[in-house]
């Protein structure tokens, strides 16, 4: 299947919406990205096109927390278009973004990086190789990744 993918550059135009949608979390915010162009020698304005931007699970978690009204941001994602219509009026449509990654757009200013706990409780590869430490005594044997004893040449034992 096509799909396609934007990369966008622009401001938060409001706060972030979080909800629950089944067991999984989505945040949207709407995105303004406005062009600028050099005319006559002068910056000007051009007109501005607004996304809507949703995040999905951690991504949406995060974005909860880090992204305010106003923020500059750089959004990564499948656009797709939304298009319905009233009795009466022209066709309506939404440009909508399914992000894959949002970030702070370093162009405008600094941001600090906090590096977010995993949700799905301890990982239990981590818990095996912890037991397997706190098993092996000071000075008893060395042990490879599938543990068996390591020889001293570096050889495992028979």
């Amino acid at each position: 299947m096509n799909e396609s993918y934007v990369t966008l550059q622009g401001w938060v135009g409001n706060d972030v919406d979080q909800r629950e949608v089944g067991d999984t979390v989505c945040s949207s915010f709407r995105l303004g990205c406005t062009p600028r162009y050099l005319k006559g020698g002068e910056w000007t304005n051009g007109e501005t096109s607004w996304f809507t931007v949703n995040c999905w699970r951690a991504l949406g978690r995060n974005v909860a927390d880090s992204v305010a009204k106003g923020d500059p941001v750089v959004v990564h994602g499948r656009v797709r278009v939304d298009v319905w219509e009233r009795e009466g009026q022209p066709p309506s449509v939404s440009w909508i973004v399914d992000a894959i990654f949002v970030g702070h757009d370093l162009n405008r200013g600094t941001a600090a990086f906090l590096k977010s706990a995993r949700s799905g409780g301890p990982d239990p590869l981590d818990e095996a190789v912890r037991e397997m430490v706190h098993a092996v005594e000071p000075g008893g044997p060395r042990l490879d990744a599938d543990g068996n004893e390591i020889l001293e040449r570096g050889e495992p034992a028979a």
